[in-house]
């Protein structure tokens, strides 16, 4: 099977290993990693923090208590206790409960003979507040992450070459399924393929940059209706003196990047693919997916990934410029 960078649905495969003591940086920045963590460990983590505060708050609660032999006496009425009715540690949880998701059921509450009460009460509070504001605002990034609006962005499953206004061209498509637009869409393409360099350097991946029109803006994209986007193959093209021919020899691999700002959110959106040598069909063309109806364009997706055959020379344009 041939091994790709970037997998069809932009997942890269890259595994960071020996890193010693880097992981550490990890910790560092505690938030993100908790954010690019799967579901699962998120509502794992969620949860369990949860769970270890409460019964640490409940605990603390009930210590007070014992200590201050509130336990003992929880039914003498002529007793003033630190927190009334608390006489053993569910109530202590139910206390503290009530009080963090401020309840106030009235049946539980702190007295003014129990200053180391107040004292924990408010560092309580404090640090409620903290676990809050961490936890909660980790669940709301994780998941307002516009990554769920890159699977409704389409790329073509092949890319195909042939001519176009004259020019030996490579194309693939891409498109949107969603009426709501990206903003300020921009599209990169890069080119993977190993070599290696006069001095003996092999560079497994080296990495090139395709043009699809930097220099005339083409590159920024209206992704209404499906596009084609295309690289022309010309004297600075890393694909120059590529043929039909030497195509089934060689191994290379096209990643598509494709960013723009989601309308409805205004975060930022990244979808990836990548089209490997036997993806690249030589001497094929697009079908057209808009027509015109009453008083509208509609765009018939159902033709979105097919291709046709169209003549194309089997020459490279390094060679068709010898000619």
């Amino acid at each position: 099977k041939r091994q790709r960078f970037v997998d069809k649905n932009g997942r890269c495969n890259v595994q960071h290993g020996n890193l010693g003591g880097e992981p550490s940086r990890y910790l560092s920045d505690l938030f993100t990693t908790l954010v690019d963590l799967k579901w699962r460990w998120n509502l794992f983590i969620f949860i369990l923090t949860y769970t270890v505060a409460w019964l640490f708050m409940a605990s603390m609660w009930w210590v007070i208590a014992y200590m201050r032999g509130d336990l003992n006496k929880a039914h003498d009425d002529s007793y003033t206790p630190c927190v009334a009715n608390v006489y053993n540690f569910p109530s202590a949880f139910l206390f503290f409960i009530e009080t963090e998701a401020t309840i106030g059921y009235g049946y539980r509450y702190i007295t003014d003979k129990c200053p180391e009460g107040i004292i924990l009460f408010l560092f309580q509070s404090i640090l409620g507040s903290i676990v809050d504001a961490f936890l909660i605002g980790c669940m709301f990034i994780k998941m307002s992450q516009p990554k769920k609006r890159a699977e409704t962005l389409m790329f073509s499953e092949h890319a195909a070459i042939s001519m176009r206004d004259g020019k030996l061209t490579l194309m693939f498509r891409v498109g949107n399924l969603r009426n709501s637009h990206m903003v300020s869409a921009q599209i990169r393409c890069k080119l993977l393929k190993s070599r290696q360099t006069p001095e003996g350097e092999f560079l497994p991946l080296d990495q090139l940059e395709l043009d699809v029109g930097f220099s005339t803006g083409a590159d920024q994209l209206f992704l209404v209706s499906p596009l084609t986007i295309c690289h022309v193959i010309d004297a600075k093209s890393p694909f120059y003196d590529l043929s039909q021919r030497s195509m089934q020899t060689e191994q290379f691999e096209i990643v598509v990047i494709l960013e723009g700002i989601v309308e409805t959110t205004g975060m930022t959106c990244q979808a990836r693919t990548s089209y490997t040598e036997d993806e690249v069909l030589w001497g094929h063309r697009f079908f057209p997916v808009i027509s015109l109806e009453e008083g509208f364009f509609k765009v018939d997706y159902s033709q979105f990934h097919a291709t046709f055959e169209v003549p194309t020379p089997p020459y490279s344009v390094k060679e068709q410029e010898e000619m």
